[in-house]
């Protein structure tokens, strides 16, 4: 195939639709897990994480509840992959066998969202909140309405296995934050007649890059245990979870709705919520209690 910009443009066509057919072939779970905020500037800050707006019998004048700052601010990372077809490959009109890889590279980008979101929770041990402890943590600031002095609550159960986590997801809030300030988009560096890398590598660039950054928002609605994953334990967590409440010592009616884990823990969950019966025969009350999602970027 002659090297002209007619052709370079029908090659990135073509690149752009392996690229779309990547794409297109994921569907991402995120969505399930954080809420999307879209990002107009390098960072964004979230003053407003930690409260959960509840209602009351409208008595008298309104009672403005004032909102208490928090420092946690995100800011935005750039991510790339980017791949050169050598010239002699379109001169040759070899160029085909590198399409598979564009497409590759479309389901890398549309899964991106994905990994860093189950990285960030693995992470949620050792990572900050808003109220300056991990996310994952046995002694989040609370209080205790009862006494009105500062308490301490635990999220999170102690153990030396792989991490599994209990989610509820059905609020519109999420545990978790997805800060989009650019969306991935393909891009090509082909210009036959200008362009530095062609004259120099004699090479044509495609690449795929894209701008945002994942944090987390309420420790409330995610519980994580590095416990043995058994009925014991996940009633455990379920019961911690239900427990929670806000500052004024109302039920924030938090009700587990996904257990997420990784391969090793694959096993013990699907015992756990998807066996009809146990092993003596009984009747297994947490069967399908909640939703189960494996990902492979959890040990």
């Amino acid at each position: 195939m002659d090297i002209n910009q007619k052709n370079l443009s029908a090659l990135y066509t073509a690149i752009k639709t392996a690229f779309n057919t990547g794409s297109g072939s994921y569907k991402a779970l995120w969505p399930q897990f954080a809420t999307m905020v879209p990002s107009s500037t390098s960072a964004e800050a979230y003053t407003w994480l930690g409260q959960f707006p509840r209602l009351r019998e409208w008595v008298g004048d309104r009672q403005v509840k004032k909102l208490a700052s928090h420092d946690y601010t995100l800011k935005n990372k750039k991510y790339e992959s980017t791949v050169a077809i050598p010239a002699e490959a379109i001169d040759d009109d070899a160029y085909g066998v590198f399409m598979p890889l564009y497409q590759e590279m479309g389901y890398a980008a549309a899964s991106h969202p994905d990994e860093m979101l189950f990285a960030l929770m693995a992470a949620g041990f050792t990572t900050k909140c808003y109220d300056g402890q991990y996310f994952f943590d046995t002694d989040h600031p609370v209080i205790d309405t009862a006494t009105g002095k500062d308490a301490s609550v635990s999220n999170m159960q102690a153990g030396s296995g792989a991490a599994w986590f209990l989610l509820d997801t059905r609020r519109p809030l999420k545990p978790f934050i997805y800060q989009k300030r650019k969306d991935y988009r393909l891009n090509a560096k082909t210009d036959a007649g200008q362009s530095d890398h062609v004259f120099m590598a004699d090479e044509y660039v495609y690449g795929v890059d894209g701008r945002g950054n994942w944090g987390v928002a309420f420790w409330q609605q995610a519980f994580a245990s590095k416990a043995e994953l058994t009925d014991a334990n996940f009633d455990s967590a379920v019961a911690a979870m239900m427990a929670f409440k806000s500052d004024e010592g109302r039920p924030l009616g938090i009700m587990a709705s996904v257990l997420v884990c990784g391969p090793s823990n694959r096993s013990a969950a699907k015992k756990v919520l998807e066996a009809e019966n146990k092993a003596q025969g009984e009747s297994n009350t947490n069967y399908k209690a909640v939703e189960l999602v494996v990902v492979p970027w959890l040990p």
